[in-house]
């Protein structure tokens, strides 16, 4: 028996070398899964192919099986087609169960009836409709990791305190942005929308964020969002315009502060002439395009000496606004 053991121990580090693994990774992956000791060379190299064959590139098979590499002991029969199988009736491409896997590699080794199914009628039972459930299944993968009861029931729990109890309300949150649910409710979630209302964000404000802008709730407040609020005061905003502009576009507490809130500030002041109050009024401001939408249209805007307020000159297409302003002629 023990000389079986070390004939396989030695057949399945032959099998890594052959796929162009060097002896340092060979032996992470072994100390990673013990359970490789066992595995008969022609099960890893029928595992490999399958892998290959669903659309996993060959270049990133190395690295999908150094993640996980228990999913080249995994009966092929027994796990991995009936997953795969499954996984393919929640997608619209081949490809997208192939990158699904590429990213999070551990999904193999789950249970189709013990994870994947009850995972998708917690998320139906929440109302999210059966055409999205493959779309938050593929783009986040590892939410097959989590547990139902434990870390799921939390997040939802949360969402349903700050107020969404309307039918459906929840699970449209979470087909928007699946990544929230990766997030602890006690060291993210609940942190940041206690900040939220520190500066000002009623609970109604609260709920508008979690339907519309759900990743804001997940950012960190002492790295991103007091840093961003820091600015703005610092920009010489009040608090009650902070909080009416984060209110109008919540976003704007998770923008690079270099790459975007200064280039527009800078823009609204020296470029435009404006004051604060206009980007208060209109906070949607700081989600257009610094060249595609303000800088154009205030240069057309500008050529023919014609004043407007910042709704007016950037709400609407392209169309609307050449109409609004008789600028069509110049771009028919």
């Amino acid at each position: 028996m023990e000389m079986d053991s070390s004939q396989n121990g030695s057949s399945i580090m032959w099998f890594f070398r052959d796929k162009g693994f060097d002896d340092k990774s060979i032996n992470k992956i072994s100390k990673k899964c013990k359970c490789l000791q066992g595995v008969q060379k022609e099960q890893a190299l029928e595992n490999w192919a399958y892998l290959e064959s669903i659309g996993i590139q060959e270049r990133k098979l190395p690295y999908v099986v150094s993640k996980c590499p228990k999913i080249i002991t995994l009966g092929l029969n027994q796990k991995l087609v009936p997953m795969v199988e499954c996984l393919a009736t929640l997608g619209t491409k081949r490809s997208e169960v192939a990158s699904a896997i590429a990213r999070f590699p551990h999904i193999l080794s789950h249970s189709v009836e013990e994870k994947l199914c009850p995972l998708l009628a917690f998320f139906q039972a929440l109302g999210v409709p059966e055409k999205q459930l493959g779309k938050m299944i593929l783009l986040n993968p590892r939410l097959i990791s989590y547990s139902i009861e434990s870390k799921l029931t939390k997040i939802v729990d949360f969402l349903a305190a700050l107020g969404l109890k309307g039918e459906g309300m929840i699970g449209k949150v979470l087909v928007k942005h699946p990544y929230l649910m990766g997030y602890s409710v006690d060291k993210r979630l609940q942190p940041t929308s206690e900040f939220l209302k520190s500066i000002g964000l009623s609970e109604k404000d609260l709920q508008t964020v979690a339907m519309k802008f759900p990743e804001v709730l997940c950012r960190d407040v002492d790295r991103i969002l007091r840093p961003n609020f820091a600015y703005l005061k610092r920009c010489g905003f009040g608090d009650g315009q902070i909080a009416a502009i984060v209110t109008g576009y919540p976003p704007i507490l998770i923008k690079s502060i270099k790459n975007s809130l200064e280039p527009r500030i800078r823009f609204l002041v020296e470029v435009l002439g404006k004051g604060f109050e206009e980007v208060v009024d209109y906070p949607d401001f700081f989600r257009h395009g610094l060249k595609k939408r303000l800088e154009f249209r205030n240069k057309l805007l500008k050529e023919r000496n014609i004043d407007c307020s910042l709704r007016e000159m950037l709400d609407g297409n392209q169309k609307k606004f050449l109409l609004k302003f008789g600028l069509i002629q110049g771009f028919a």
